[in-house]
This record gives structure tokens, C-alpha cells and sequence, in this order.
């Protein structure tokens, strides 16, 4: 039952983790494009450099979480809560920059 439960805070916390990445990724790909645009991109740049600190620390919570993981019951219990948690908050991250940026 324990090889059970590590293997799902192991693809829970997987997931958070492809999450956060995945928000790192959207800011990579809206900064440069804002870069790209020269000054018109300006604060489309700001707003991604303020943004860089939550998909930074959600990706380490994440990554940590992954890590936990690979203990005992309790550590995978922190496991998945940190990945999940971590994956969600990047989630919600995310979808604000989205809704941000959306097109009317």
C-alpha cells in the first residue's frame, strides 16, 4: 500500500511541477515577444518581470515536492501536498497572465 501511495504523490506532484514549468515557459514566450515589440512591448515586459518571482518559487516548491517523494509515508504525504499545492497556485498564476493579456 505505501509503493501505492508514494507512486501517486510521485505523479501528483509530476504534474504540479510540469504546471509550473509550464507557466515559466508562457512568461519566457510573452517576454520575448514583448522584447520583440520594442517600446510598444514596454509594460507587457514589466508586468512579466514582476511575475517572474511567483513562477519561480512555485517551480522550486514543486521541484522540492518531487523530491520529497522519494521517502516514506510522511515525506510523500509533503510531497504531494507541496506539488499540488505548488501546481495549483501556478495554475491560478497562470491563468491571471492569461487574462491579463487576453484578446478582446
Amino acid at each position: 500500500m505505501d509503493t501505492v501511495f508514494g507512486i501517486v504523490a510521485a505523479v501528483v506532484a509530476l504534474v504540479g511541477l510540469l504546471v509550473a514549468l509550464g507557466h515559466v515557459g508562457y512568461l519566457a514566450m510573452l517576454n520575448n515577444a514583448a522584447k520583440q515589440r520594442g517600446a510598444a512591448g514596454g509594460s507587457t515586459a514589466d508586468y512579466v518581470s514582476g511575475r517572474w518571482k511567483i513562477a519561480g518559487g512555485t517551480t522550486a516548491v514543486a521541484a522540492l515536492g518531487l523530491l520529497l517523494t522519494t521517502g516514506g509515508v510522511v515525506p510523500d504525504i509533503l510531497g504531494l501536498l507541496l506539488g499540488g499545492g505548488a501546481g495549483l497556485a501556478a495554475k491560478q498564476a497562470l491563468d491571471a497572465t492569461r487574462t491579463q493579456f487576453r484578446s478582446p
